[in-house]
């Protein structure tokens, strides 16, 4: 008898176990969504949203980008950060056209002339808003701070052929509590819908183009 009471005992105390965990995990409350701010650059720019805690530092890139981010103490110039922006305008002809592909290897060439030990640590195609995009991600040590820098690019291709950047710079001790925050800033940036000109034919196939039901009398089967 005291041999099946203690395998009783053995099997019971991992259910009961398994119960109170299963019970202590129902009773906990959601996590709340954070709170957020909507950035827009101009009547007919990119928007974005970003933490509700952060601040809108100022224009970069000739009053063509915006940076926000956290509150930090240390120098203005080490702090982390994320920098939305144009930064190819709308190619005025073929030839002026730039690829994301180049682009990328334009950002990867200046900040390896830039930093030291620099690394590629990651690169992929992706989409951003329904758009085709790219993502490279850095690691360098600044030449002229000695300051130990990952940086996060992301270029979205516009409609238009310009390309927009989405760009997280931050101290590697900051990147599992910034990129999260980044990812959430990529992820809810967006161009306005593009509207069609006045009096433009209606696109194949819509409603307004299909053929009218045929009324009358069917044939005689």
């Amino acid at each position: 008898m005291q041999v099946l009471c203690r395998k009783w005992l053995l099997v019971a105390l991992p259910l009961g176990l398994c119960m109170m965990a299963s019970a202590q995990t129902a009773g906990e409350p959601a996590p709340k969504p954070l709170s957020s701010k909507k950035y827009c650059h101009g009547e007919d720019g990119f928007c974005f949203k970003y933490p509700a805690s952060w601040n809108v530092l100022g224009e970069v890139f000739d009053g063509n980008g915006v940076v926000v981010a956290p509150s930090q103490t240390q120098g203005r110039e080490y702090w982390d950060e994320v920098t939305a922006a144009l930064v190819i305008p709308p190619p005025q002809s073929a030839g002026e056209a730039v690829t994301i592909d180049q682009l990328v290897e334009r950002a990867v060439s200046g900040v390896r002339e830039s930093g030291q030990s620099f690394e590629t640590l990651e690169r992929q195609r992706r989409r951003v808003d329904g758009k085709p995009a790219q993502m490279v991600k850095l690691h360098y040590v600044e030449k002229a701070s000695g300051r130990e820098w990952i940086e996060e690019l992301v270029f979205v291709e516009g409609p238009d052929a310009e390309i927009y950047s989405v760009a997280l710079k931050c101290a590697p001790s900051s990147l599992p509590r910034m990129e999260p925050m980044f990812s959430r800033v990529v992820d809810s940036w967006t161009l306005p819908e593009v509207e069609p000109p006045s009096g433009a034919p209606p696109v194949p196939g819509s409603p307004s183009t299909s053929a009218p039901p045929q009324v009358g009398t069917p044939p005689n089967l």
